[in-house]
This record gives structure tokens, C-alpha cells and sequence, in this order.
């Protein structure tokens, strides 16, 4: 049969039409007419515009729960299109007609002709607007689904490369690949992941978007990464050790994985796992002059997932210094202090010319206790001090999801929560590092739970600004100093609470009886003048949100749902 279709370059139309009927038959029928794949030996899994012959015999990893992560990731890529997608085609474009201007000024007269009237020119770039262009790597891509879903369902792709090291892994994806007639955009690779990104970075064939979502960390694929991404592309990285990244027993493989320690056995834990990954990416993209910008950083269900901009720039390059810091948490009240790693600051120079001097940071901002209850400081870092998301990124997500995705709650089965998860998001403070639980406080200094609203006006009436956080319930981001957040916690309680009553050796005891010392009369009185726990702009924002009904959790499809265990290829 492939003898029979041996088509001259000239019908290359007859032959395009042919090949295209010819392998969607293929798709489920061999030369002999019998059936090409056995679906009874199959679980077919729907998820998406795709579908997926899932082995009844499990040796590929398939998890279902990660839905809400596929739906983001394919929402994400349109809003990245949309947003930075032109410029970064346009930027390849112009280093391509460069080096063939280059390769044409070398080349002999006859060759210059050959090539400007019979070669076709390579089109890179979105400027039309039905152009695809989009090259995308999935760097581990097990059954091949998300790179299916991407091929199915983003308006630009023009090559998903669906690569894995198993054997097992890339048999499944082709047999995906041809069920779901995607072959002429998703190719299977079998590859070590890193060897194929150098290899590709090696012969200047770079990505403009590249998906890591390892089973467990990402370390060992970012710096391969990093080099073989387009400028301006989309990274969008997962990392599912959060045993590691926001446990309590891991601190040394902490370090020796992401070159800092979580913030152990705190509350704000699963913020400062996020901090740390991106502090990977950004200390990593430093050493090739590189910036990686948070486009939209999450931490969801087991699992954190990041979407970040890569791009050149030596001079942004400079303040990856400033914008990283270590923080000392307290062991038994919970207050925490940052402390940036460098200073920038800027000066009046000749003819009125300003310009920016970088140095070290002065510190520590800490004594050797801590001030509010004599507790032992732990020290966190270094981490990532910026801000965790882009707000027009995110602006362009919630629209795709709200107008582009409406009424395809069958495709997109997470539409609600992405719209909750990202409000959340979009809302968070962006130069406050970390959050606080109400409830905790309470607990600490033994006061009923007062209501959210109460507090946030409190902080708010000081002059103090607030939101909530994507990352806990019940939580608080705040740009308030903690003795604020101690005296207006304790102010909370309609009745002064009576010390004597209180155990002596407690944490909350010797907080509110140090309260003279932490806590001067000259900011005390200041303190009482201002404070109100009327319904103020900050509370009112905050209840604007609660009263959505934000959904932060996926519904449970299966019974006993969670992050599956390692598929066994024996």
C-alpha cells in the first residue's frame, strides 16, 4: 500500500487529500479492514475536546483530578496568545529574516535569486489572525492528553512535541495521537527531556511555550528549560512534592532541590512554596541574562503551578537581588519578618540625571526573640519577595473563561473554580508576602473568633490594606505591622481580657502582658484614636468577594481522588 501512494511533488494537493482520508481510516482500520485498535481493551476517557485510550492494565500515570490544571493550562496559553503572542512570533520572525539575510550576502548571486523566488519564506507571528504558529513542548507527557487538548482546543498551535522516557508512555501517545486524528500538529517523541531541550536549543529550535508537570519536582528540567524557550515565551511548571516544598520533615532535601528552606510548621507554608519555585526559575534564568516574570503562581489541591514570561533583560537581571529575601517566623506565635537580600535606591547624579545604585540590605529586622512572646525564631529562604501574579494576565484568563468558554461546562469542567481560584488571585495583595489566620491569633491569645469583616475594618480604620488569599481559607494578606495585627486582634474582644486568669507559661499570656513594651504609648494613643470597627472601603471589599461563593475546591469525581501513585512498568 505505501508503494500505491507515491505520489509526485506536483499533485501535492491530490496527495494531501488522500493521505488526510487515508489516516483518519487508519484510525481505526488496517489494510486487511480489521480492527486497528481493540477498544474493549481500553477505558476510553473523555476530558476536554480530547479522548483517551486509557490501558485497563495501568502502566502509563493518568490522573483525573488534575482537570483543573489541563483547563487553566489551555486557558492560560489563549490569554499568553492573545496578550504577548504576536510580539514574541514577531521576535523570532525578525531573528530569522536575520539570518537568512545574513547566509543570503554570503551566498552566490545565483543562489540569492534561487532563494528570494523559489524557497518558501518561513511565517512566524500571529498577524494573521488565522495563521498557527504557536510551538509547544510537553516535556513529560505520559498519555499525551494535554498535548491532544492543546492541539484540539488552542486557535495557534502549529507543533505540540509530546514527549516521555518511558517506551510504555510513547506507545500510548501515538495510539492517542492517531484516535484523536491530531498527527499533523502532536508528535510523539521518546527522548530524555533534557536532551531533547538542549539538543533543540542547540540547533536554534526553541519553544514558545513549555509545559513541565513532573511526577515530583521540576529541579532537574528547568535549566534545559530555560535555555530552550523563545523570548517571551510561556513557562508553565508543576511541582507535586509539597512534602517537601511545604512539609515539616524535609528541610535539607528542601534546600538541595530549590536552594532554600520552606517555612516550617507555619501557617502561610504553601505561599512560601510557590516563593521558593519561582526563586528556582529566577535564580536559574539570571545566569543567562534572563528574567522570569510571575504571570499567575498557585497553589492547588497537592500541587503548586506557576505560569511565568521568560525574557532577556541584563538590566532587570540586576534586581533579582532586591526581589529576593530569608524570613524569621516565629515558632510559637507565628509573626514573621522578611528581609531583602538587597537595596536599590536611587540618586540625583549630574544635569538632574538620576541614577540606580544597588547594595547589600541592612538587617537583621529581628532581635535574637521574638519581641511579642520570647519565642525562637526560625529562618525561611531564600525565596522569591515579588509579586506572585500578572493582573492583566489574569484579567485575560477570567474573560477567556467567562465569554470564549461559556456554555462548555462539558469541555471545560472547572470553569467555576478557575473563576474562583483566580478572583482570589487577582484580588491578593501583591507586595505582602504571606498571610495570617484569625482563627490562629484568636486561638493564641484565647479570644472568641471574631468575624473576618471586624478584623479587616479594624486593620483598615489604622490605615492598613488587606484582601484574601487563594492559598488558606479564613486568611488574611496584610501590609500591617504585627503589633497592629496583636493590638487590634485583642481589641476585637468586647471584654478586656483579665491576665490573671490566664496561664502565666501561655503564648497569649505573655503577648498581651509585653504588650507596654512592644507597643509604645506614642503608637498606642495614635492606635486608639483611629480605631474603628465600622464597615469601612478594605471590610467591604472583602465581603464583596466572600459573598460570590468563590469555588476553591474541585468537587470530588472519584471516591478515594488524590495524587496517584508511580505507574509500574514491570
Amino acid at each position: 500500500m505505501s508503494s500505491f501512494f507515491r505520489i509526485p511533488f506536483k499533485r501535492a494537493n491530490l496527495h494531501g487529500m488522500l493521505k488526510a482520508a487515508i489516516s483518519k481510516i487508519k484510525a481505526n482500520f488496517t489494510a486487511y479492514g480489521a480492527p486497528r485498535i481493540n477498544i474493549e481493551d481500553f477505558n476510553i476517557v473523555k476530558e476536554g475536546k480530547a479522548e483517551i485510550l486509557f490501558p485497563k492494565k495501568e502502566t502509563v500515570f493518568y490522573n483525573p483530578i488534575q482537570q483543573f490544571n489541563r483547563d487553566l493550562s489551555v486557558t492560560c496559553i489563549k490569554a499568553w496568545d492573545n496578550l504577548y503572542g504576536e510580539e514574541c512570533g514577531q521576535k523570532r520572525k525578525n531573528k530569522k529574516s536575520k539570518k537568512k539575510r545574513c547566509a543570503e550576502i554570503n551566498d552566490d548571486s545565483s543562489k540569492r535569486q534561487k532563494i528570494d523566488n523559489g524557497s518558501p519564506k518561513e511565517t512566524v507571528g500571529n498577524s494573521d489572525q488565522n495563521e498557527p504558529y504557536i510551538n509547544i513542548l510537553e516535556a513529560l507527557s505520559a498519555t499525551g492528553l494535554r498535548a491532544i487538548r492543546y492541539a484540539h482546543e488552542i486557535p495557534h498551535v502549529r507543533e505540540v512535541i509530546a514527549n516521555d522516557l518511558l517506551p510504555e508512555a510513547v506507545e500510548s501517545i501515538k495510539r492517542n495521537v492517531e484516535y484523536n486524528n491530531v498527527e499533523n500538529i502532536v508528535k510523539p517523541n521518546l527522548d530524555d527531556a533534557n536532551v531533547l531541550m538542549y539538543r533543540n536549543k542547540a540547533n536554534d529550535n526553541k519553544f514558545h511555550v513549555i509545559d513541565l508537570d513532573p511526577y515530583g519536582t521540576v529541579t532537574p528540567f528547568v535549566d534545559a528549560a530555560i535555555q530552550s524557550i523563545e523570548e517571551g515565551g510561556l513557562m508553565l511548571v508543576t511541582c507535586t512534592d509539597l512534602s517537601v516544598l511545604a512539609g515539616n520533615g524535609y528541610p535539607e532535601k528542601c534546600f538541595a532541590l530549590y536552594g532554600g528552606v520552606n517555612m516550617v510548621s507555619h501557617e502561610s507554608t504553601h505561599e512560601s512554596a510557590l516563593r521558593l519555585v519561582l526563586n528556582l526559575l529566577k535564580q536559574t534564568a539570571a545566569k543567562y541574562k534572563k528574567t522570569v516574570e510571575p504571570l499567575l503562581s498557585l497553589s492547588i489541591d497537592f500541587y503548586v503551578r506557576v505560569f511565568v514570561k521568560v525574557k532577556t533583560s541584563p538590566i532587570e537581571v540586576k534586581n533579582v537581588m532586591s526581589s529576593t529575601m530569608t524570613t524569621y517566623h516565629c515558632s510559637r506565635c507565628g509573626s514573621y519578618h522578611n528581609q531583602p537580600l538587597g537595596r536599590i535606591s536611587q540618586r540625583e547624579g549630574r544635569k538632574n540625571k538620576t541614577f540606580t545604585k544597588y547594595s547589600v540590605a541592612q538587617g537583621p529586622p529581628v532581635d535574637t526573640k521574638c519581641k511579642f512572646c520570647e519565642g525562637t525564631y526560625h529562618l525561611a529562604g531564600p525565596m522569591y519577595a515579588g509579586p506572585l501574579h500578572n493582573k492583566e494576565f489574569i484579567d485575560e484568563v477570567l474573560r477567556i473563561n467567562k465569554e470564549e468558554h461559556r456554555d462548555q461546562d462539558e469541555t471545560y469542567g472547572t470553569r467555576k473554580r478557575i473563576e474562583g481560584m483566580l478572583s482570589l488571585a487577582k484580588n491578593e495583595l501583591s507586595d505582602s508576602p504571606f498571610y495570617f489566620s484569625p482563627n490562629h491569633i484568636a486561638s493564641v491569645i484565647k479570644l472568641q473568633v471574631p468575624p473576618m469583616k471586624k478584623v479587616v475594618a479594624g486593620l483598615g480604620s489604622l490605615g492598613y490594606e488587606c484582601s484574601l488569599t487563594h492559598a488558606q481559607p479564613s486568611s488574611l494578606k496584610t501590609n500591617a505591622p504585627w503589633d497592629a495585627i496583636w493590638y487590634v486582634m485583642q481589641k476585637c474582644d468586647d471584654e478586656k481580657k483579665d491576665l490573671s486568669k490566664m496561664n502565666p507559661n501561655t503564648t497569649g499570656y505573655k503577648i498581651l502582658s509585653a504588650m507596654p513594651k512592644w507597643l509604645s504609648d506614642t503608637v498606642k494613643s495614635e492606635y486608639d484614636s483611629k480605631l474603628s470597627f465600622t464597615p469601612n472601603e478594605q471590610s467591604g471589599n472583602i465581603e464583596k468577594l466572600r459573598k460570590l461563593k468563590i469555588v476553591r475546591y474541585q468537587e470530588n469525581p472519584t471516591k478515594n481522588w488524590g495524587p496517584k501513585a508511580r505507574p509500574n512498568t514491570s
